[in-house]
């Protein structure tokens, strides 16, 4: 079936009264189905990611409502769950499906985000949205707030949060084992980002509403590289400021997510980047970065390094370091521990000789998309809700916006300022396009 689609006109002013709704204090009271009650979810970007988004929740819950700006990705979709009602333009969707639903899950571009997530909040729907949560720090601190304001249930998609392995680094490093850390090294292997210029704009494939996959972006033509792909969709769009946020936006949070989460992290104080030459459109091949955090009740301040290199950071060979898999590092007082998604070392060995593990306390995870749809319930709060999510998206989007100003900056999280580099400031907010400037402030 295809999508509904929406006119021009009648986009325009669907946004603006959602928007108009939003900063006139609207604050509607969240729906909360019943333990035992399915959940009516709609679901926002049905190809690519959205896909096992889509799966993760289609099993148990009622999922009423489809939306995809390209037919031919989302068709597969769409005949999984033929009675939900398909459309194009979230707008519409949100407009003529508002008394029935009762939560939503985002799975668009990094740039396309923001508007329907704040739309659906402020409808007091439920939300589960993709990494890294939206496309710049103002956005993503707009969300938590809305979030909070409202009493809604939230789960940024940092799936890795469910691992056992992670569990045990976790709780490790918060016992104590490796004593004080005052030192965390985390990063992605990748080279991937500076992809190729368009060579030629071509027809834009009848299933795709280019203009509505721009959304709020800077526009560009439909366009394709030397190899023939898509200059922007279906996947390119990662490695373009524009729309994406590069590997680190691609990864930061699951990886920084494993030392937030044993530190107790919240917001940096300083931000410092360095990297290759700068690219005002496309994001680098490999960037370092470093965040630094103050001491809180439970420990000391702690410098966070977060580095896109292959083979990682100077620091594993210059200790002899390895580990299949590992994409973090925590230098305590006491010893090392070299970990990731599914793997951990303790180091140096023989300090670590007849090593006992801390008893097990963080809980096995019901599923990652359970306890989201547990907490649209009233079963208490998913463990990447945006209380938690939120600030460490924000210091992702932070090294991203350190690396494009030129070098690093004082960090005022209270006020979302940049001291000591002006350059920083235009990479902190987002500018809409004409027709959708309804959030800005």
């Amino acid at each position: 079936m295809t999508a509904q689609r929406i006119t021009r006109r009648e986009a325009l002013q669907t946004t603006a009264a959602l928007g108009a709704g939003l900063w006139l204090g609207s604050s509607p009271q969240p729906t909360r189905a019943a333990a035992n009650d399915k959940l009516n979810v709609a679901v926002i970007g049905i190809g690519g990611r959205g896909v096992a988004n889509l799966n993760g929740v289609g099993k148990t819950e009622n999922i009423v409502a489809l939306c995809d700006v390209d037919d031919k990705r989302a068709g597969k979709a769409y005949e999984r769950f033929p009675k939900a009602k398909k459309y194009a333009d979230y707008r519409r969707m949100l407009d003529d499906m508002e008394n029935q639903i009762d939560a939503v899950i985002v799975s668009t571009p990094d740039h396309t985000h923001f508007h329907p997530s704040m739309i659906a909040m402020t409808m007091g729907k439920h939300l589960y949205c993709e990494k890294p949560m939206a496309h710049s720090v103002w956005e993503v601190r707009e969300m938590t707030k809305l979030a909070a304001k409202n009493n809604l249930a939230t789960q940024l998609g940092m799936q890795r949060h469910a691992l056992a392995n992670m569990h045990r680094a976790v709780e490790l490093i918060k016992s104590g084992s490796i004593g004080d850390v005052s030192e965390v090294y985390s990063w992605i292997s990748s080279t991937r980002g500076m992809p190729a210029q368009p060579v030629k704009t071509v027809p834009v494939p009848e299933t795709l509403d280019w203009d509505l996959w721009i959304g709020p972006a800077k526009f560009r033509p439909y366009a394709v590289n030397s190899k023939g792909e898509g200059t922007l969709a279906p996947y390119n769009w990662r490695f373009w400021w524009d729309y994406g946020t590069g590997e680190t936006g691609n990864w930061g949070c699951h990886i920084l997510d494993i030392p937030y989460w044993a530190l107790d992290l919240k917001y940096p104080t300083r931000v410092d980047a360095s990297g290759p030459k700068i690219d005002a459109e496309r994001t680098p091949t490999e960037m370092l970065t470093s965040f630094d955090f103050p001491a809180n009740d439970k420990r000391g301040p702690v410098k966070l390094h977060w580095s896109q290199q292959k083979n990682g950071p100077a620091i594993l060979k210059e200790k002899g370091l390895k580990l299949k898999g590992a994409n973090t590092l925590f230098v305590g007082s006491k010893g090392m521990l070299l970990t990731g998604f599914g793997s951990l070392k303790l180091f140096p060995g023989d300090s670590f000789e007849g090593f006992k593990s801390p008893k097990a306390t963080i809980p096995d995870s019901p599923g990652f998309y359970k306890e989201w749809t547990d907490a649209c319930k009233g079963e208490g709060p998913a463990t990447c809700n945006f209380d938690y999510s939120g600030p460490l998206s924000e210091t992702v989007l932070l090294g991203n916006t350190a690396f494009r100003a030129g070098g690093g900056f004082d960090w005022d999280a209270s006020t979302l300022k940049a001291k000591g580099n002006e350059s920083a400031k235009p990479y902190l907010h987002s500018e809409f396009r004409k027709g959708w400037e309804e959030f800005t402030s």
